[in-house]
Parts: C-alpha cells; sequence; structure tokens
C-alpha cells in the first residue's frame, strides 16, 4: 500500500501536464457544444465527472504497488474478457455497434479498458521470460492480444481494436524481440491485407479508406467529414477564431465535434498557437511517460509503461493526423481531450500505473 515516504518521488510535473490537457479538453468540449440560442450544453459536466473518477482510479492504480497488479493479472485479463463477452450479447447498441454495459445514467465501455488489461498480462508474461523472446513466447504474447482484439472487433470497434497492436508491439521490442521478426509480421501484414480487405473490412470501412484517398467522390457522405476537418483545421489561422468563435464547430458543420474532431476545433477556434500548446502539452507527457520506463527497476515495470504509453502515443498521433485530414476517419478519441466518460477514466488509470512504476523505482 501507499507509504509517505513515496509521496516525494510522484512526478507532479507530468501530473500537471496531463491535468492541463484535460482541462484544456474541458474547455473545448464547453465552447464546442455551446447552443447560441440554449447556452451551454450539460457535456462538460459530464466530461467533470467523468475527470473526477479518472482521477479516483488513477489514485487506486497509484496506491497500490504495481507488481501486486501484475501478480493478478491473469484475473483482470480473465474479467476483461468476460466483459466483452457480455457486451457481445447484453451490451447497449447505438449507431449500429454494442460496445456499452449501462450502469444507470452511465455507459461503461469496457474495450476502453483493454489496453490496461492487455499491458498488465503482457508485461507479466514477457517479464518472466529471461532472455529474448523466442517465436513461441510471441505466439503467446500475439494470442492473448489477439484474443481482446477479435472480441472488440465484433462490436464493432476496429479503431479501439488496433490500439492493442502497439502495445504487442512495443513490449515485445523490448523484451528483446529482433528486428527481423518485425519486418517478417510487417510483411505477413502487408501480404494479409487484401484478404483483410475483401473478408474482413466491412463497406463502411472500405468507404472510409477510398474517401481518404479522393474525399470528392462522396463529399456529402463517407468523404463529409474528412473534408469538414480539413475546412475547421485550415480556417483557424495563425491565432484562431477565438473561443466560442469558431464557424465549423458552433455551426455543427463537422459532426461529432466534441468528440473524434476535438483538435479540429481546437486548431480552429485557438489556431496555430493552441495547436503548439496541445503539442507541447503532448510531447511532454510522452518524453515523461519513457524516462519513467527507463527509470523503473526492474523490466516488469519498464514493459508495462512502455505499453500504456504505446497504445496512448498511436491514439494521439492518429486522432491528429485524421483531424488534419491526413489520415482516414476511424472512431477514435484524443486521449485526455475529447468527450467520452470511459476513455478518459481508463485513460487516468493507465496513467496512475505509470505514475507506481516511477514513484516505487527506489523500493525494494
Amino acid at each position: 500500500m501507499f507509504e509517505r515516504r513515496l509521496y516525494y518521488h510522484i512526478d507532479w510535473a507530468l501530473l500537471a501536464a496531463i491535468l492541463a490537457l484535460c482541462a484544456l479538453g474541458v474547455v473545448m468540449i464547453f465552447s464546442t457544444t455551446a447552443d447560441p440560442t440554449r447556452g451551454a450544453s450539460h457535456l462538460y459536466i459530464t466530461q467533470l465527472y467523468a475527470i473526477a473518477i479518472g482521477l479516483s482510479a488513477m489514485v487506486l492504480m497509484l496506491a497500490i504497488d504495481y507488481r501486486a497488479f501484475a501478480d493478478k493479472s491473469h484475473l483482470i485479463y480473465v474479467g476483461l474478457l468476460a466483459a466483452l463477452v457480455y457486451v457481445l450479447f447484453f451490451g447497449s447498441t447505438q449507431g449500429g455497434a454494442r460496445r456499452w454495459v449501462t450502469l444507470g445514467s452511465f455507459n461503461l465501455q469496457p474495450s476502453e479498458f483493454a489496453r490496461i488489461g492487455v499491458a498488465l498480462v503482457l508485461a507479466k508474461f514477457f517479464g518472466e521470460n529471461r532472455g529474448a523472446p523466442v517465436w513461441t513466447d510471441l505466439a503467446v504474447g500475439g494470442a492473448l492480444t489477439g484474443l481482446p482484439i477479435a472480441l472488440i472487433y465484433r462490436e464493432p470497434d476496429l479503431g479501439t481494436a488496433v490500439t492493442l497492436l502497439p502495445v504487442f508491439l512495443a513490449v515485445a521490442y523490448l523484451a528483446g524481440m529482433q528486428l527481423r521478426i518485425l519486418g517478417v509480421l510487417c510483411v505477413c501484414g502487408l501480404l494479409a491485407a487484401p484478404i483483410a480487405w475483401t473478408f474482413a473490412l466491412k463497406d463502411y470501412q472500405k468507404s472510409r479508406i477510398s474517401t481518404f484517398l479522393d474525399p470528392s467522390q462522396d463529399a456529402k457522405g463517407a468523404g463529409y467529414q474528412q473534408i469538414q476537418a480539413r475546412i475547421t483545421v485550415g480556417s483557424g489561422g495563425l491565432t484562431g477564431k477565438g473561443f466560442k468563435q469558431g464557424t465549423q464547430g458552433q455551426l455543427r458543420f463537422l459532426p461529432v465535434a466534441h468528440n473524434d474532431f476535438i483538435f479540429s476545433v481546437l486548431a480552429e477556434e485557438q489556431g496555430f498557437a493552441g495547436v503548439l500548446v496541445a503539442l507541447g502539452l503532448y510531447l511532454f507527457v510522452i518524453l515523461r511517460v519513457l524516462e519513467a520506463a527507463r527509470l523503473a527497476k526492474d523490466r516488469l515495470g519498464s514493459y508495462l509503461v512502455l505499453g500504456v504509453l504505446a497504445s496512448f502515443t498511436f491514439q494521439v498521433l492518429y486522432n491528429i493526423t485524421m483531424s488534419a485530414g491526413l489520415a482516414p476517419v476511424k472512431g477514435l478519441t484524443l486521449p485526455l481531450m475529447s468527450y467520452g466518460g470511459s476513455s478518459m477514466i481508463a485513460t487516468l488509470a493507465g496513467f496512475g500505473l505509470v505514475l507506481n512504476v516511477r514513484m516505487r523505482r527506489f523500493t525494494n
């Protein structure tokens, strides 16, 4: 449990940057969802509740030694799989996808917590092995990652499922996976791409990819979001249009701006200057987490931190490039800023593990 002397080893700078990104997200959600005729929406209040719950989860993950979580990682992993199976049969459906478990007035999305569960079980598995992983180790690690990916894909939620791949690759690479093996996996992925296009991807997913290459071919349909995202980002200029003055977000030209495209609204209202501030905060968070991985007292801690970081970094990079119209539109939130209770809670809980590893680097 938490000891008072550990208080002095908490990375307060990392925590401050995380809270700054959360605050920036709340401000942008407030601006984006405000109705000129009816005033502010309640969504920013909901986001504040999610941040409060997320900080509570962070404290919980911080208070208990991360090695205790790793020792119980198999139980956490099984519980995660059970929750994902439950969602497939009994989850609530929104927008044609069955992804949520209704808990009173709150919808919990178990797939958002898959990254933590997979990071824990992979860190424990590879941390117990000595030497570089062989093919059998990679096969077991791939199976541990692939099972939740398959369940999440069935919801369907390809975007969240893909975020588990960086966790596996990062942990396996840090554990000593040879680059030639990574090259073989990449070649296999390229060879499997035509098969996935034919049999795995749904029509709307194929449409998103094809319209990314040429959004004008369906400017009022599948390519609409991408076109509007580019317009939104480009219209901000150097200093932006000002708080609550953006036309694309305020007038609802950009769909779900408070969620998937919160970065586009930031670029429109705060301009290039605001974008630099946000990117600077994200870069600072990533570098501090990398330092936590370097300073970890054992391989388990390093693997766990890097697993959490890999998924976080992938989400940040993909959402930002998507918001700028440089990647196909996919339902991936921008961590710490986008509206979404489950995403916020899971992200803050993951950072709780990161702070946990860094804080306990001097303990026995």
